[in-house]
Order: C-alpha cells, then structure tokens, then sequence
C-alpha cells in the first residue's frame, strides 16, 4: 500500500466529514436505530451498537437523543423503519467506489445514488462489481511517532491480524470485525489512543489520482457524501489534491 499519503489522505477525509457536522447526528441517529433493531440495545452484547454510541458520544450527541433512537430501534418507540442498501461502481480513472445507505425509500435512494455517479463522470456498477476489491476489516490508526514496538505488542496480543508501518511515519493495525472491541481494549489498556478507530471497508489495491482527475474524484465523492441517505463512502482512489 502507498504509505506516503495514508496519513494525510486520512485526515483530509475526517475533516471533509467533521465539516458536515449538520449530517452527522442524523447518520449517526439512523445507525444507532439499525444496531439496536438487528442486534438489541444492550451495547455491552451489540458491538455495533457500542461503536455508534461511541461515535455518538465522540460528537457530543445528547443522551436522550441516543436513547431515544435506541428505543426506536428496538420498537418501544414507534419511529421510521431504515433498510441497509449498498451500492457499487466505478469513478474517475477507474477507482472502485462503495456507497453504504440506510433509507426509507429505496426508489428515491437509489435515483438519487445513480444521478450523483452519472452526473459527475462515474458509473453505478451491479451488486459485487467492485466489493471484492475490499476488505471488511476492523482498523486502527496512530499519527506518525507512536511507538511501533509498544503498538505492535499491544495489537497482537489482544488479537490483531495485522500491524503496519507506513512511509510516513503512522501506524495502522487491522483485525476481524468480530474482534473490533476486544482489539480496542487492549490498545486502550495499554494507554495507546489511535486517531481513528472504525470498522471499514479497506481497499486492497488503492488508485492514486492527480491534479484534475483528483479534482473530478472529489466532486463525485462529495456529491455522495451530501445525499441525505448516504451513510459511508469507500473507495480505492487516493487522491492528490496539492
């Protein structure tokens, strides 16, 4: 993997959506709903659940906002019924782009996802066009300085698959979904706090883009983030926007 820009590419993406603050208790409402609905509200047996409340608290959502979409999702409030839908396809100079949404109606979801692609020089693909081009990994990222060794042995130990050191200085260590929380603690017992912690779909192969194709991937990639229904964009495209 191109480690030069994984840092930076990293941070201008959380920036782009610390930017969109206005979207984010509304994604993270729609999320808290979901995971309560398949999995309960009981955070310490849902996983997802407990990541989307940590995201929640992460972002200063108020309590009864995040309890009450619990309670939504586990029916003892009457609330929106949200389906998960994903979408797949192909944006500027071939990058892979999965688009994940949670909507209460599919017809305009998906009008609304292949009007973003056709209008801004992509191409919605069909279902399993470009998903095998990722992983479906936990992942863990350390700003550049933190002490590879003390990460590494961390990580491992409470059951990483992987720990990697990249060019510029970060570190990222990436384990099975089912193995998120377990992983998260046991970098949090060792006093480690990495700047990202998320489960991801992380690119196996990644497509560097430059100068107006960097521009162009950028304007398809916002027009998805602006979509109300979006909940998370993934893609291969690594783009240069100096």
């Amino acid at each position: 993997m191109a480690g030069h820009s994984k840092w930076a590419n990293i941070q201008h993406r959380k920036g782009r959506q610390d930017a969109k603050r206005g979207k984010v208790f509304t994604r993270l409402i729609k999320e808290i709903t979901v995971a309560a609905r398949l999995g309960g509200g009981d955070a310490a047996s849902n996983p997802r659940l407990r990541l989307a409340l940590d995201k929640a608290r992460e972002a200063n959502m108020p309590k009864d906002t995040t309890q009450n979409a619990i309670a939504r999702g586990t029916g003892t409030l009457e609330g929106v019924a949200y389906e998960e839908i994903r979408y797949e396809g192909y944006g500027i100079g071939g990058a892979a782009i999965i688009v994940d949404c949670m909507t209460d109606n599919r017809t305009r979801t998906v009008a609304e996802v292949r009007h973003a692609f056709a209008k801004n020089g992509g191409n919605l693909g069909t279902d399993g066009s470009v998903v095998f081009m990722f992983k479906h990994c936990g992942q863990f990222l350390f700003a550049p300085g933190a002490s590879e060794e003390k990460v590494m042995e961390a990580a491992l130990e409470a059951g990483a698959e992987d720990v990697i050191s990249h060019e510029d200085g970060s570190i990222e260590v990436v384990c099975a979904p089912a193995d998120f929380s377990q992983v998260q603690a046991g970098l949090e017992k060792a006093g480690l706090k990495p700047e990202v912690a998320e489960i991801t779909m992380k690119p196996g192969t990644e497509t560097e883009l430059s100068g107006d194709d960097a521009v162009r991937m950028r304007k398809l990639l916002d027009a998805f983030e602006n979509l109300d229904d979006v909940q998370e964009v993934y893609t291969t495209a690594v783009l240069d926007e100096a």
